[in-house]
């Protein structure tokens, strides 16, 4: 990895330095997921077998949670199992403290109007898996979805050699979910879609996953009539703004603590320090070389960045340009690079505030906006798997009174009829 100076780039080459790996968007990918779609579509359940025979080498299960679980908590770790539970306490501490209150004003004398908030009836979610079950994942969505009140949770996950990896069907479990379906990829996003078999369609879908998994989420997301989604969230991506406060193994540890999850993952380092970048890019030479996943991480770190600022408001502004999932802050004073970070999934800030605490048992979601999706997109939160409606109650006085002013904006727009509407109530 080569320092680019962000000062003696182009405008050009300034957007080039934070463009997201091309490959998570691909033609062929986005045509073979709108392949796959179609055909669990009109094909329900003998396609979504076939389909998960052929990638996921198995047909979808029906997992049962309970033996699984009871096994995981004799073979396990103890302290493995003590860190679980740990990371379920505070999922479960922070999303419940974080359920939104029902609000009700009265805007005029006999006029109330309210906002209630109702959880979504069902849910699916997505737990990524294959060859590193990452049952964070789970606790992070079933926790929040409980907090809000979700009935009927839904979850797919690819196959493991087991079927079902013991510390998956442990997180269930602790969210209690009793069942969980082995399939995984675009298909198991169009079986939430669109329903086939016993696994039922589902009226919001969410969860991380590979580029075909956040591309099926995108699709159907875009149908007619289709679920909503979370937000996109693909492979991950950590920036992380540092000065030479910070320790370069720290900084290198945390990039490849990213760059270990896909080869499309990215990471970058923003720094006001040309000195700290090289000893940090160092550091990641001498660290990538015994992690087991060495492949994947030197794949990933081909797509990443380090770059050297000025000073740590242009780093902040860079920030804010390129709206990171993860974004560290390993800096000595955080609070003036916190206040002006407005594009972030999640802000991890001073050198103790490990991105890894947080995907795993800080509290908050760590299923978060990537690609970009950060300038206008949350992270999961309680808030993801709730609606609000509203709801009015009008006096008659009130509707007296309200009845001319609204007859005269509804002619404004030239709809007779809402106007007519109104006007029917002057008399009540």
């Amino acid at each position: 990895m080569t320092p680019l100076i962000w000062s003696e780039l182009s405008a050009a080459e300034q957007a080039a330095a934070l463009a997201r790996p091309p490959a998570r968007r691909s033609p062929d990918l986005v045509a073979g997921v709108a392949a796959i779609l179609e055909d669990v579509r009109s094909g329900g359940w003998d396609a979504l077998c076939r389909i998960a025979e052929r990638i996921d080498r198995q047909a979808p299960q029906a997992v049962t949670v309970a033996p699984l679980a009871a096994a995981a908590r004799s073979a396990l770790p103890a302290d493995s199992v003590a860190a679980m539970e740990l990371a379920a306490r505070n999922i479960r501490a922070f999303h419940e403290a974080s359920r939104p209150t029902d609000t009700m004003v009265e805007t005029m004398p006999g006029l109330t109007v309210e906002k209630a908030w109702r959880p979504i009836d069902r849910v699916g979610l997505y737990v990524p898996g294959g060859a590193t079950p990452l049952f964070s994942s789970l606790l992070m969505q079933a926790l929040p979805a409980r907090a809000a009140g979700v009935k009927d949770i839904v979850v797919v996950t690819p196959p493991a050699a087991a079927v079902l990896d013991p510390a998956i069907a442990l997180a269930a479990e602790l969210c209690g979910i009793e069942t969980v379906w082995t399939v995984g990829g675009a298909q198991g996003i169009a079986a939430l879609a669109f329903g086939a078999g016993d696994i039922p369609a589902c009226p919001k879908i969410c969860g991380p996953g590979n580029a075909w998994v956040a591309e099926a989420k995108a699709q159907v997301g875009a149908m007619s009539g289709g679920p909503a989604i979370d937000m996109p969230a693909g492979p991950s991506e950590l920036m992380v703004i540092a000065d030479a406060s910070a320790s370069p193994a720290t900084v290198a540890a945390d990039l490849l603590s990213q760059a270990e999850h896909d080869a499309s993952a990215q990471v970058l380092l923003v720094t006001d320090s040309a000195a700290f970048a090289g000893r940090v890019i160092d550091e990641l030479e001498r660290q990538v070389a015994d992690l087991p996943r060495a492949e994947l991480a030197r794949a990933s770190l081909g797509h990443g960045r380090v770059i050297v600022t000025a000073d740590l408001a242009a780093a902040a502004a860079i920030a804010n340009v390129y709206a990171p999932e993860h974004l560290c802050l390993a800096v000595d004073d955080t609070e003036p690079l916190v206040r002006v970070i407005s594009n972030a999934g999640a802000i991890f800030a001073g050198h103790a505030a490990a991105e890894s605490f947080g995907d795993y048992l800080a509290g908050s979601s760590h299923v978060l906006p990537t690609d970009g999706a950060a300038r206008a997109w949350s992270g999961i939160t309680v808030h993801s798997f709730m609606k609000a409606i509203s709801i009015q109650r009008v006096s008659p006085a009130a509707g007296r009174a309200l009845a001319a002013p609204a007859a005269a904006l509804a002619r404004l727009e030239a709809l007779e009829a809402h106007a007519r509407a109104a006007e029917a109530r002057a008399a009540a």
